[in-house]
């Protein structure tokens, strides 16, 4: 697994210490000044995040990873062995003098963490999996037809009653996808548009579990569980390609999630001048209506032979949207979650070369576009959800 800059989920995080070890690892920017009472929460995060990224290592490789004293170290390990959450692994072999290390490492096996994700429109999903993002269980059931909201609710409890009795270990928390903008001072159980938000759920979910539960946005979970445990750098973009459409977006290793926690609501963005296919929203030509696989499906279902056709037209709206979204972020990577078999090369290719073409020239050749290869992205950015409110990993 790649080491990764720290993605902490909490907002205006501060850069303590420093992770210039490792090429690989860059230091996020600070925002503001660190207050002596942060200084040991952010210290013990790096620690975590370097171990978990790095691998087990001695209390002095840590000290020298992370730039923090050996008294500060030997403190923060400490106080991490007595929680639970590093083991001691036990003492490397060396053949020079001194007294032998002893490696500690994140404990992998100690806690297990249950992503759930409430984005589809038939099923609601969910996972037990380690903290490396591994699934161990798997459990579904029929989301409730009604627009009802205790309905709903209640099904994501039974859900999630079923992960945690699935896990074989202490579970660390929940997280949740839904497909929604989430603002945590709007309630409403995973409705659908601008304003929607599940603070009712979280916190519903969390009395009835007693364990820490953290709501997002599908897309924004999908571009952590990218940006963690795929191979995505540390500027992309993950578009989510369903029913609806929308954006997670990881900036200079920061998740954005904006002023109205809309970041990345691209779905109703209208693309050209208004014509085109009518949307959900009643509008006609917002980019959901383009490239949504209902619409594509729809296409292709009357016109088989156009296909390609339909795949190219759909690829340029979106490469239309993307070209502003790359250009104003200078974003190294686009990634695309859409339905294997109804999206392609004809797509994605099409979406690129458009984005080229509407870009400053040669700038953004080297981006690259294309689609995830996990299938799991939801769950295993909901497991992020948890290790990163709950550990400072990312």
């Amino acid at each position: 697994m790649p080491e990764r800059p720290a993605l902490p989920w909490q907002p205006d995080p501060v850069a303590v210490g420093d992770a210039h070890a490792s090429a690989a690892m860059r230091r996020l920017r600070s925002r503001s000044k660190a207050l002596p009472e942060q200084a040991r929460a952010h210290n013990r995060a790096l620690v975590l995040q370097t171990l978990y990224h790095a691998g087990s290592m001695s209390r002095a490789d840590l000290a020298r990873r992370t730039r923090l004293t050996r008294v500060t170290i030997s403190d923060l390990v400490a106080e991490s062995l007595a929680d639970g959450i590093i083991v001691e692994l036990g003492i490397r072999e060396s053949a020079g003098p001194g007294k032998p290390a002893i490696l500690v490492d994140i404990d992998r096996h100690g806690h297990q963490v249950i992503g759930i994700d409430l984005t589809d429109t038939t099923l609601l999903r969910g996972a037990v999996m380690t903290l490396d993002g591994d699934v161990l269980a798997r459990e579904a059931l029929a989301r409730p037809h009604a627009q009802d909201d205790a309905a709903t609710i209640a099904a994501v409890q039974r859900l999630a009653h079923a992960l945690v009795s699935a896990a074989s270990a202490p579970v660390l928390g929940v997280g949740v996808a839904v497909s929604a903008v989430v603002h945590p001072d709007v309630e409403g159980p995973g409705a659908t548009g601008p304003g929607a938000g599940d603070s009712a759920l979280e916190t519903a979910l969390g009395d009835d579990l007693s364990l820490p539960v953290i709501v997002c946005d599908g897309a924004s979970t999908a571009a952590l569980g990218e940006y963690t445990f795929g191979d995505a750098r540390s500027d992309l973009a993950v578009i989510r390609i369903g029913a609806e459409v929308s954006a997670g977006i990881i900036a200079d290793a920061q998740l954005v999630r904006g002023h109205r926690f809309a970041a990345g609501a691209i779905g109703h963005v209208v693309v050209g001048d208004g014509a085109g296919p009518r949307c959900t929203c009643g509008r006609r030509g917002c980019l959901q209506a383009w490239v949504s696989a209902t619409r594509v499906r729809a296409a292709i279902g009357a016109d088989p032979a156009a296909r390609a056709d339909i795949l190219r037209d759909a690829g340029a709206h979106l490469g239309t949207v993307l070209s502003v979204i790359a250009s104003a972020l200078d974003l190294s990577e686009i990634v695309i979650s859409a339905p294997r078999d109804l999206y392609g090369d004809v797509f994605v290719d099409e979406a690129a070369r458009t984005l080229r073409a509407r870009t400053l020239p040669g700038a953004f050749d080297d981006v690259q576009v294309r689609m995830t290869a996990h299938d799991d992205g939801v769950l295993s950015g909901a497991a992020v959800l948890v290790l990163s409110s709950q550990l400072g990993i990312s």
